[in-house]
């Protein structure tokens, strides 16, 4: 399945909303499975971006439609990336 990474900010609203209830980010986790994308990893991080999530989704447009729908939310804005494994990208350039 074709890897997607997310790069997110959060909002006032989403900082206030993890402050009260911190498990709250491994909840989003569950939103984006009902919306056909699975989290690999994720990790908090320092600097520019809040958060980076690596997902699994079977095509762009379900990706998109997960950024869209976590976006519309208010908690957070999201700059959504394609990945391609190494190995595919090395046998491309042949």
């Amino acid at each position: 399945m074709p890897t997607y990474i997310l790069l997110s900010n959060l909002t006032d609203t989403g900082a206030e909303t993890i402050k009260k209830n911190p498990e709250r980010i491994k909840e989003v986790n569950k939103d984006v499975e009902a919306l056909g994308g699975k989290v690999i990893l994720q990790y908090a991080m320092l600097g520019e971006y809040d958060f980076v999530n690596v997902l699994e989704a079977p095509d762009a447009e379900t990706v998109a439609r997960i950024s869209v729908e976590l976006g519309s939310r208010g908690s957070v804005r999201i700059k959504t990336l394609a990945a391609i494994p190494i190995d595919e990208f090395i046998a491309r350039l042949k």
